[in-house]
């Protein structure tokens, strides 16, 4: 059978390139596909933080109630796993680029590179419908407490295409650009290690697949932060199964396309349209970077900068709760929200 050589090319945000990555025959796999699929891993990691982050944030209830915890143990999974891809991308020779209008993922829409096409993700307050949508997101071809007619293209098995070509050629493995962050306060998996070996490599992908989906044969998390702890899938299930309550939370609407009306009946008043003008400027300032760290030849410039990158992490939280008790002009009841939408500077 006569098989194209794979060549490269430029992706966007709401492309099918993994789809197009996992139809290309195991033998073409070479270096250039594992790289451009390492950067659509990158872009899924980052996809799933926004969504996340505004049920996390949108969160009303005194106390820590249990729905926050399991979110908040998720969300510092999810900035690992980012944390890793990247990693496992520059050890192969490639760059992440994360401050790309272009491909930074948009909301509402889908996941990058056509994963699960059936799925539309959105940024809203948590809801019963919105954590119906971070299971999705999570979801595993083969459940192990669930029968699945459907087979898509999970984010776990785009991994293990990407680890049975590594496997195949070990010397794609440079160890180039490495970036160390000791996170096991946050889980057992999610310290962010330097991956100069196929063995380092695989333990980075094993960690990413079995926090999101766990393993053939439990709902559990094997690298977890206290004991017990299921998986991403498992666990917004039990919430989408209400053995999990869901607390109070701000009723912040879903984000339409484009972002918020900027103009017409619907504008919003001169501080909300500030508000949303800086969260989007201190996201794409993150985004920013985060794309410089994964940039550094110096080791102790990247770290430098992780730290930089953490500390504009946690400012976005305070713009965002604003905007949630902002309502809408629209007369829905429904409040605003971030947009996540990146801005050049």
């Amino acid at each position: 059978m006569h098989t194209v050589p794979y060549t490269p090319r430029e992706g966007t945000a709401r492309g099918d390139r993994v789809v197009e990555l996992m139809r290309q025959p195991a033998e073409l796999r070479d270096a250039a596909w594992v790289r451009d699929a390492l950067q659509q891993a990158v872009l899924l990691e980052l996809a799933t933080l926004p969504p996340y982050l505004c049920g996390m944030w949108s969160v009303d209830e005194p106390g820590s109630p249990p729905a926050l915890g399991t979110l908040r143990t998720i969300v510092f999974d999810e900035m690992s796993h980012l944390g890793l891809a990247c990693n496992l991308l520059t050890t192969t020779g490639g760059t992440p680029r994360l401050a790309d209008e272009a491909l930074v993922p948009r909301y509402p829409g889908p996941l990058p590179g056509g994963v699960r096409p059936e799925l539309t993700v959105y940024l809203s307050g948590l809801t019963a419908d919105s954590v119906k949508m971070y299971a999705s997101i999570e979801k595993p071809d083969t459940p192990v407490t669930r029968s699945a007619r459907e087979s898509f293209t999970s984010i776990g098995a785009f991994y293990t295409a990407i680890l049975e070509a590594l496997r195949a050629d070990p010397g794609l493995i440079t160890g180039a650009r490495q970036v160390s962050r000791d996170m096991a306060h946050h889980g057992s998996g999610n310290t962010l290690t330097p991956l100069t070996t196929l063995a380092e490599a695989e333990a980075a992908i094993t960690v990413i697949k079995e926090q999101g989906e766990g393993t053939s044969t439990s709902p559990e998390n094997p690298h977890p932060g206290s004991g017990g702890e299921l998986a991403h899938y498992y666990a917004f299930m039990e919430l989408v199964d209400g053995r999990v309550p869901l607390p109070a939370a701000f009723p912040m609407g879903v984000v339409p396309e484009g972002g918020w009306p900027r103009t017409g009946p619907d504008a919003p008043a001169p501080p909300v349209t500030a508000l949303l003008d800086k969260s989007n400027r201190a996201y794409s300032d993150l985004l920013r970077t985060l794309e410089e760290v994964w940039s550094q030849d110096d080791p102790a410039q990247a770290a430098d900068l992780l730290g930089e990158a953490e500390v504009k992490m946690f400012t976005l939280r305070s713009p965002a709760r604003d905007l949630m008790r902002r309502p809408l002009p629209d007369g829905s009841g429904k409040n605003y929200g971030p947009e996540f939408r990146y801005t050049p500077p």
